[in-house]
């Protein structure tokens, strides 16, 4: 008998031990499926891991504030009074060292300091120094932290989005979001635990692309990918019924799709036809949950303002930060708001503040928001890019117009959800250069926010390929300085 017989054989013997042994996997599907009261569908919510959380979180939920491009640290969150009085001059070379930088500047003979383009002021009882083009955060100072010391090894967008999401600069790995709803499930029955949405810059001067990946499930049941929303038309395709066709047919239709498709399980096994009639399910219950999620009308006034004059226009940040917060209040577990616009190569003096007028007041209203509701005490809110930008100046030397892509040294902010609000963590030399205190590396920040949603990021594993992977590889350290 050759091998691929053998094999064959054996695959053949692994679905009937799925479908005969006991009621079989596609026989409790079946059985979830037809146990209904009437016709309408009633499932439970996503199971979790058995054993988890590992100790009592303190963020039930997160929304990630995604700023694509890499956000100059320089510009808004890491004063540096010595590089205005050093205006113009090589940034030294003992200060530089052997960094590694983006081809687009590594070859350079001039190191231009450009210091922050607008003055800085402290904000807050704290006295957080921040840009005064960040006014909104400004206004939250006392609630936030400003990590200062991040840093990774990416040089380039797609790795650095990568790096940060899903553990490792080449896709393929789950991203943490799919992480944390394969260890702790969904509370929600009607919306996707895990959802995604997406924006830009009004003027589009940013190129990059959002990548599947970046939200993707990798060798994780796919069930758990993030569910995206487009920002033009209906959220989710296909909301609608086609004309003539009324839910109760589709319910009808639905069911017997799921009968078939529940045999099909029993006979092979295949975890992708579990997701099928899951995904089904859930699409048929979006029909209802989604509508209602976007229409806006039962907010007030004084909500509506507090997110800007955007906050109508579909496909805005502003949009997005309020949908974000009612999908949180509905039992969405991670909600990932990715935007586009950071990349100021050779526009800095012009599209920086722009940038900051598009994104940081509604990102400053969601925080209030989220604290009038007393969800910000179990909701944790993080905001950041996949690095900073150079503190030497990009383009024409005599003339410098923009900065490039750094990683060496970069600032996000945290809010809520067990993080110690009004103070500033970790620091770097008179050029924010290199860290000084208290480095973080983006390995750190994942384990930290698993920990703070009540996971040891050391336990939370997926066997694939005959080894144990983790969102933070093999590395990764809870940074307990941030922690309240």
């Amino acid at each position: 008998m050759n091998d691929r017989l053998v094999e064959n054989i054996d695959r053949v013997t692994r679905r009937h031990l799925f479908g005969s042994a006991g009621i079989g996997i596609g026989g409790v599907a079946l059985a979830s499926l037809l146990n209904r009261e009437g016709t309408a569908a009633t499932t439970q919510s996503m199971p979790g891991l058995s054993g988890l959380p590992h100790h009592p979180p303190k963020a039930k939920r997160v929304v990630m504030l995604w700023q694509g491009g890499g956000p100059s640290h320089v510009d808004l969150f890491d004063p540096k009074p010595v590089m205005r009085e050093k205006a113009g001059t090589d940034i030294p070379d003992s200060v530089r060292g052997t960094t590694r930088l983006s081809t687009m500047s590594s070859g350079y003979a001039k190191w231009p300091t450009v210091p922050a383009i607008k003055p800085f002021r402290k904000y807050g009882i704290c006295g957080t120094e921040i840009s005064e083009m960040l006014p909104g955060l400004g206004g939250l100072s006392d609630h936030a932290c400003v990590v200062r010391s991040m840093y990774t090894e990416a040089v380039n967008h797609a790795p650095g989005v990568t790096f940060f999401m899903t553990g490792a600069q080449v896709p393929g790995r789950p991203s943490m979001g799919a992480w944390l709803t394969y260890g702790l499930g969904c509370e929600t029955e009607n919306l996707p635990a895990f959802v995604v949405m997406t924006s830009s810059d009004k003027a589009k001067t940013c190129g990059q692309l959002f990548f599947d990946y970046y939200w993707g499930s990798g060798f994780l049941p796919s069930r758990l990918q993030g569910v995206r929303f487009r920002n033009t038309g209906d959220p989710v395709p296909y909301l609608g019924n086609p004309p003539g066709v009324s839910r109760e047919a589709r319910r009808a239709l639905l069911d017997d799709i799921a009968a078939m498709n529940a045999a099909h399980l029993a006979d092979y096994g295949d975890p992708e036809i579990d997701t099928r009639i899951a995904q089904y399910e859930m699409a048929f219950r979006m029909q209802s949950s989604v509508p209602e999620l976007v229409d806006f009308s039962n907010e007030s006034k004084g909500t509506l303002n507090r997110y800007g004059p955007d906050v109508l226009v579909k496909g805005s940040f502003a949009n997005n930060c309020l949908i974000a917060r009612r999908l949180l209040e509905r039992g969405t577990r991670f909600v990932q708001l990715m935007h586009a616009g950071w990349d100021q190569h050779n526009n800095l003096y012009t599209q920086l503040a722009e940038q900051c007028r598009d994104t940081e007041g509604p990102s400053a209203a969601l925080v209030h928001d989220l604290k009038e509701r007393g969800m910000l005490e179990d909701t944790l809110v993080a905001w950041g890019g996949e690095f900073g930008r150079t503190p030497f100046g990009q383009g024409d030397p005599a003339k410098p117009n923009g900065r490039d892509h750094f990683g060496r040294a970069y600032s996000w902010w945290l809010a809520g959800g067990g993080i110690r609000g009004g103070m500033t963590y970790g620091s770097t030399d008179d050029y924010a250069w290199n860290i000084t205190a208290d480095p973080v590396h983006i390995h750190d920040m994942q384990a930290t926010i698993l920990h703070l949603c009540g996971i040891d990021h050391t336990k939370l594993t997926y066997r694939y390929q005959g080894r144990q992977f983790r969102l933070t590889d093999v590395h990764g350290h809870v940074i307990k300085g941030i922690l309240a």
